[in-house]
């Protein structure tokens, strides 16, 4: 379960939060844990499963978990069969339109996944209560480099309609991730937020190792790597 490691809490939650990056950088797994988290203080807490680009690893993986820790989730009735629907879950229309909702998107990798928002875009942007956040892992090909990252950003928010307000520190090499790995992309993290003038919301850690990692960028989050699969 994502879990906050330090004291305070200085990250402004939303009503609707959209967790969006590139391929492996670790959307679902930020989004399963951050629905988890917010589901221990919070009621109505809902799960949208709006990846329309990668069949295999979808948040309906995590169907029993969530329902453990009282989230519920939306989805296709298609997910994890060989029948894909490229577009948004039709359930998709009861969390934006039920305010008693606290919901929290699994959006599809790169700009063909952020193609799913579009049609919500005013939507979220009238109702003042959305974010969307950046996943960075700069381990992943392509996000490596400040070029990598900024190129990402812009296709992502082109097709999605919408601005990203903050970024999540995803660096990691799965399972085998050390606090070193995670400290040697603070400098590039850092340089990405004051690029973008965006506010780094979080920085994930997996459980076990969340106190050795250095403080400074985001709030540490404690991440259960459900099934070993940090970057999904």
């Amino acid at each position: 379960m994502l879990r906050r490691s330090g004291r305070g809490d200085g990250m402004d939650h939303k009503r609707i939060t959209i967790f969006a990056g590139h391929y492996g950088s670790g959307k679902t797994t930020a989004a399963v844990n951050y629905a988890l988290w917010l589901a221990r203080a919070r009621q109505n807490v809902t799960l949208c499963d709006m990846d329309i680009v990668n069949p295999y690893f979808r948040t309906a993986d995590y169907e029993a978990v969530l329902a453990r820790g009282g989230v519920e989730l939306l989805r296709s009735p298609y997910a994890n069969t060989n029948v894909e629907m490229l577009g948004a879950p039709v359930e998709a229309l009861r969390l934006f339109d039920d305010t008693r909702l606290t919901g929290v998107i699994d959006l599809g990798g790169d700009d063909r996944g952020a193609l799913a928002l579009g049609r919500y875009a005013a939507r979220l942007r009238d109702s003042g209560d959305a974010a969307l956040w950046m996943v960075v892992n700069p381990y992943r090909p392509l996000t490596r480099d400040i070029e990598g990252l900024r190129e990402m950003r812009a296709e992502i928010e082109g097709a999605a309609r919408l601005r990203f307000t903050g970024i999540v520190n995803n660096t990691n090499l799965g399972g085998a991730t050390a606090p070193a790995d995670i400290a040697a992309y603070f400098p590039l993290v850092r340089e990405l937020s004051e690029t973008l003038a965006l506010p780094v919301m979080m920085t994930c850690v997996k459980a076990g190792i969340a106190l050795e990692v250095p403080t400074g960028l985001g709030e540490r989050f404690e991440v259960t790597c459900y099934g070993n699969r940090f970057g999904v």
